[in-house]
C-alpha cells in the first residue's frame, strides 16, 4: 500500500464512524459491520508496531553517539577560539528574542494552509508574508497550553512572550544545564521533564508517559512511540546551541543528549542539526553559511542531511513562500507535516528568501505553513544569533515588555534579561570546562 493511500484509509474511517452514528440511530446493529473494521485495524496498527527500519536505514543512521560520529563528514568542529561574553550577550539576546518573535507570530495560525493565512492578512489590511504580528485571531479566548488567550499572540494585546511549547522547551534546556551541570546525561533530562512538564505532545508526550510509568530513559523514547522522527526533537535544540556558541560539535553533542530521550534516527538528527547550525550562527556572518556547516555534525548519508542538501541546492531556485512550499511538497509529498526533514527545508527556505533581514525570514517562514510556529521560532533563532539583537526591529520585541511565559511546573514566569545573563553564565562555563580538552 502507497502511504499517499493513508488519506483514502483516513477518509474510510471517518465515514465509517458517520455511517455507524446514522444507523445506530435508526435503531440498527451496528455490531456485525464494525468489530470486523475494528479487528482489521488492530491487526493493521499490531503489524506496523513490530515492524523494523530497512536495513540501509539501520547501517546509516545510528542513533548512538559514538556511532553517529563515525558517520559525519568533516567539518569545522570548532569556530571560536574562545568565549567572548560582551559579543555573546548581544548574540544570545537576537537569537531568543527573533525565536520568540518567530514563534509567536507563527503560533495562532500554526498549520494552516497558505489561503487561510492570506485571507486573514487581506481582512486585517495586512502584507503577506506579515511585517508585524497578527492584527487579530479568529479565536481570541482559546487558551493556549491552558494559560495563553490566543489574542495574547496580536499586536496590540501582547504583553509578554506568551505561552509556546518551543519556547517552553528553550528554558527547560536552560533549567537542566543550571540543575545537573553542563555535562547532564539524559537520565538527568528525564528527571526534569518529571520535575516541570505538566503536559507535552506527540514523540514528547509518550516519552513523558512512559517515565512516569517507570520506563527506563533508555527506552521511554521508543516504547510505543511513532513520533521517533517528528519535529519535536529539533524545536528542543536552541538551549544546546546558546550552551555552546561558535562550538557547533559540542553543541550538537549536548542536543544528543537530550534528543535521545524521546526521539530515535531522523528525530534525534534533527536536533543535532539545528543545534549545530544554532552555534554556528554566533561566528559567522550568512545564516546559510551556519546551515551548511551544520551538516558536518549528522551523518553524511542520512535522510535528513540529504533532505537538508536538497534544501540547501533548491535555496537560490526559491522565489518566494508559495514557490518555497510547493518544492517541499512536491519532493515530501507522502511526509507528513510534522516530519523533522519537510519542515527543516521551509526553515532553510526562509533564511534564504530573508538573508540577514529578521522581519523577512520569519514572516517568509510563518507565510509557508506546515508546522509554523516551529519553524519561524528555529530561522529566527539562526538568524538572530547571526545579526544581534540591535538589528531587530523594535516592534517585534517590544509587546514582550522583558516578560516571558513558560507551562512549566513552579517555573511560569522568566525574564528576557535575565534568561540571557543565566544562559551567559552556562556557555562561559561550557567553553571554561570543555574546551580545553577538547
Amino acid at each position: 500500500m502507497a502511504l499517499s493511500q493513508s488519506t483514502e484509509l483516513g477518509k474510510l474511517v471517518a465515514q465509517l464512524n458517520d455511517w455507524m452514528f446514522q444507523a445506530h440511530d435508526q435503531g440498527v446493529n451496528i455490531h456485525p459491520a464494525v468489530k470486523p473494521a475494528l479487528a482489521a485495524l488492530r491487526r493493521a496498527v499490531a503489524e506496523l508496531r513490530k515492524a523494523k527500519p530497512r536495513a540501509t536505514i539501520v547501517a546509516n543512521e545510528p542513533n548512538a553517539l559514538a556511532a553517529i560520529h563515525s558517520r559525519r563528514p568533516v567539518g569545522p568542529r570548532r569556530l571560536w577560539e574562545r568565549f567572548d561574553p560582551k559579543l555573546y550577550a548581544e548574540k544570545v539576546r537576537g537569537a531568543y528574542l527573533a525565536r520568540a518573535a518567530g514563534c509567536t507570530l507563527g503560533a495562532i495560525v500554526e498549520f494552516n494552509s497558505i489561503e487561510q493565512m492570506e485571507g486573514l492578512a487581506a481582512h486585517a489590511g495586512q502584507p503577506m508574508p506579515p511585517e508585524d504580528y497578527w492584527a487579530f485571531t479568529n479565536n481570541p479566548w482559546h487558551k493556549r497550553y491552558l494559560l495563553s488567550p490566543c489574542e495574547d499572540y496580536t499586536r496590540g494585546r501582547m504583553n509578554h512572550v506568551p505561552v509556546d511549547d518551543d519556547l517552553t522547551y528553550t528554558l527547560l534546556g536552560l533549567l537542566i544545564l543550571e540543575d545537573s551541570g553542563v555535562h547532564f546525561t539524559t537520565a538527568d533530562v528525564g528527571k526534569a521533564w518529571l520535575k516541570y512538564l505538566p503536559v507535552a505532545c506527540t514523540a514528547e508526550h509518550v516519552a513523558l508517559e512512559n517515565l512516569k510509568k517507570g520506563v527506563s530513559w533508555k527506552r521511554a523514547g521508543e516504547k510505543d512511540n511513532p513520533y521517533v522522527e517528528w519535529i519535536g526533537a529539533d524545536i528542543r535544540s536552541d538551549p544546546w546551541g546558546y550552551a555552546a556558541p561558535g562550538w557547533p560539535a559540542k553543541a550538537a553533542e549536548l542536543a544528543w543528549r537530550d534528543a535521545f530521550l524521546s526521539h530515535r534516527f531522523g528525530g534525534i538528527y534533527g536536533e543535532m542539526y539545528f543545534a549545530a547550525v544554532i552555534a554556528a550562527a554566533f561566528a559567522v556572518d550568512d545564516p546559510m553559511r551556519a546551515c551548511e556547516i551544520g551538516l558536518g555534525e549528522i551523518p553524511r548519508r542520512c535522510r535528513v542531511a540529504e533532505g537538508i542538501r536538497w534544501g540547501l541546492n533548491m535555496a537560490e531556485t526559491v522565489k518566494d513562500y508559495r514557490h518555497a512550499r510547493q518544492l517541499v511538497d512536491e519532493k515530501f509529498h507522502d511526509m507528513h507535516g510534522v516530519h523533522t526533514i519537510n519542515n527543516a527545508c521551509l526553515t532553510i527556505f526562509g533564511l534564504a528568501l530573508g538573508g540577514r533581514d529578521v522581519t523577512k525570514v520569519i514572516g517568509n517562514t510563518v507565510a509557508m505553513g506546515l508546522d509554523n510556529d516551529c519553524t519561524a521560532a528555529t530561522a529566527g533563532s539562526i538568524v538572530g544569533a547571526v545579526v544581534g539583537a540591535k538589528a531587530i526591529p523594535a516592534h517585534w520585541t517590544r509587546p514582550f515588555k522583558g516578560k516571558i511565559r513558560t507551562y512549566m511546573t513552579g517555573q511560569e514566569w522568566f525574564t528576557i534579561d535575565d534568561v540571557v545573563a543565566r544562559f551567559g553564565a552556562v556557555a562561559k562555563q561550557v567553553w571554561e570546562t570543555d574546551a580545553v580538552t577538547e
